[in-house]
């Protein structure tokens, strides 16, 4: 058998069943008269920070799974509450030590089901490890632990004036450490970049427990590999990332906002490829289509067009002259495009009030799928921004094929699209249709030259979907560093590279 296929199967079996050790773990958990595994788990305890770790069925199960449907929680061993690089490193020796699978967990805000558990695994969550480690304000740099909220780090950082931009739509949610791990997107990526672009080095865990800083201090640094960025969007498959020191730039100036209304999805989001295309730069710049705006005025009082067939808002944070410049341009490409009305502001509380209105989606969602079957996949494909009008006419199409109602909301800007499916999950014909539609849509970024997830990750729920973007070369190559880094295949088994 070659280390590919060593992997490979290793990655699978642990994802539906535990390692050779951590199947005696799993059954000795079930049975607590069964000393081989008490005796390991006691000496685990012993070399913890006092309460981190736990064996209580209803709190493991409480911690047993993100937001993701569709993907297994079952059969962790444990749970470790770390507080201290030192409880992250005993837990991934024990590990090694025992063949025990580790589920790295943070926030468990993510949609994939990257942080479920695994048969026989210890659940490694560091959500309380939360601490600014230092503010360097000459170096325009912070240095953090994973555990920090990203919202919690912006509001830390806003008296020295400084910003970090990444911002997902979970911003008060998510934990940095999670949008490492995912390499985590958001509404100002159009001009600012993704969570990859402001990580400057990281202090990450080893699956045998060793500990290894990846990147310079510096600004520039081009010594040996550049590993720092392997570890970022690997979804803790490579290592448990304890510390990151991020890149800062000067507070964001207050935008200016536009928004405009469009009579169907099509012609708003060409008015994003054309503006775009013509120079644009926006600093957001997001889609949402009618039914998005119909649940959002059902969840709250927004005042949103609920006549309209779409919506864009648009903002640009340049100096006076220049943003109205561009308001000016942008306005011209929507109303060239179709556009009901287009209107701006330069006002931040009209900017603030667009963006909770934004940020409310996923509530919305919820509220509109809990009254019709309690059914909702959320999906995530990025495409070229020229092949997002035909995404929109072929979702259309899927949706009048299928049935079902899918609503659709998007980072316009970088083509970043989340239709959601909703569906009656009481009903086994309407859920498997909804999975169906879920994997269409994949299919069809894909053939778009699109990505089979933009930000969110692929986790669990996408894992059998991600041979069918990588190529053989780019597989091998996966498989070999996970191989390198992980001979065991304990770290976070049965997910993202399970079955490439």
């Amino acid at each position: 058998m070659s280390s590919e296929q060593t992997i490979t199967d290793r990655h699978t079996g642990a994802g539906d069943r535990a390692a050779p050790t951590a199947t005696s773990a799993a059954d000795a958990a079930a049975d607590p008269t069964a000393s081989s595994t008490t005796a390991p788990l006691d000496d685990l305890a012993a070399r913890l920070s006092d309460g981190a770790l736990t064996t209580d069925p209803d709190v493991i199960d409480a911690h047993a799974s993100d937001e993701a449907l569709f993907c297994p929680r079952e059969g962790a061993i444990a749970l470790v509450r770390a507080t201290s690089v030192e409880d992250v490193q005993e837990v991934m020796r024990f590990a090694t030590e025992h063949s025990v699978p580790v589920v790295p967990q943070g926030a468990r805000s993510g949609i994939s089901g990257g942080a479920n558990a695994s048969p026989g695994a210890i659940l490694l969550n560091v959500s309380k490890m939360t601490e600014v480690i230092a503010v360097d304000p000459a170096e325009r740099l912070v240095t953090v632990q994973p555990g920090i909220i990203n919202q919690d780090l912006k509001d830390h950082l806003a008296p020295y004036g400084l910003s970090y931009p990444p911002d997902p739509g979970s911003v008060a949610l998510s934990s940095i450490g999670g949008n490492i791990a995912t390499n985590a997107g958001g509404l100002c990526c159009v001009k600012y970049g993704v969570t990859r672009d402001y990580v400057r080095s990281l202090r990450v865990v080893l699956a045998d427990g060793t500990i290894t800083t990846l990147g310079p201090q510096t600004a520039k640094g081009v010594a040996g590999l550049d590993m720092r960025h392997l570890f970022i969007g690997s979804e803790g498959t490579l290592g448990i990332v304890v510390e990151a020191t991020l890149r800062l730039i000067p507070k964001l100036p207050d935008p200016f906002t536009a928004i405009a209304t469009f009579p169907n999805e099509r012609s708003g989001l060409q008015t994003v490829a054309d503006f775009m295309a013509a120079g644009g730069v926006p600093s957001l710049l997001e889609f949402l289509d009618g039914a998005s705006l119909r649940m959002l005025n059902d969840y709250g009082d927004f005042g949103l067009d609920a006549e309209a067939g779409a919506m864009l808002i648009m903002q640009v944070d340049e100096k006076p002259t220049d943003s109205e410049a561009a308001m000016e341009s942008f306005a011209e490409v929507a109303r060239a495009c179709g556009a009901i009305d287009v209107a701006y502001s330069d006002d931040p509380t009209d900017s603030a009030a667009l963006i909770t209105a934004r940020r409310m989606i996923q509530p919305a969602y919820e509220k509109f799928a809990n009254a019709h079957g309690g059914g909702q996949l959320l999906d995530d494909v990025c495409l070229p921004r020229t092949a997002v009008p035909e995404f929109c006419d072929r979702l259309a199409a899927l949706q009048e094929s299928s049935g079902l109602e899918i609503a659709l909301v998007a980072h316009a800007g970088d083509g970043n699209m989340h239709p959601s499916v909703f569906f009656d999950a009481g009903e086994e014909a309407e859920t498997a249709k909804a999975e169906e539609v879920f994997a269409e849509i994949m299919r069809v970024g894909l053939d778009l030259g699109g990505t089979i997830t933009g930000e969110h990750g692929v986790g669990y729920l996408k894992r059998a979907w991600l041979p069918n973007e990588l190529d053989e070369g780019s597989r091998r190559i996966q498989l070999a560093v996970k191989n390198a880094l992980d001979p065991l295949g304990i770290l976070n088994p049965g997910k993202m590279l399970a079955e490439i």
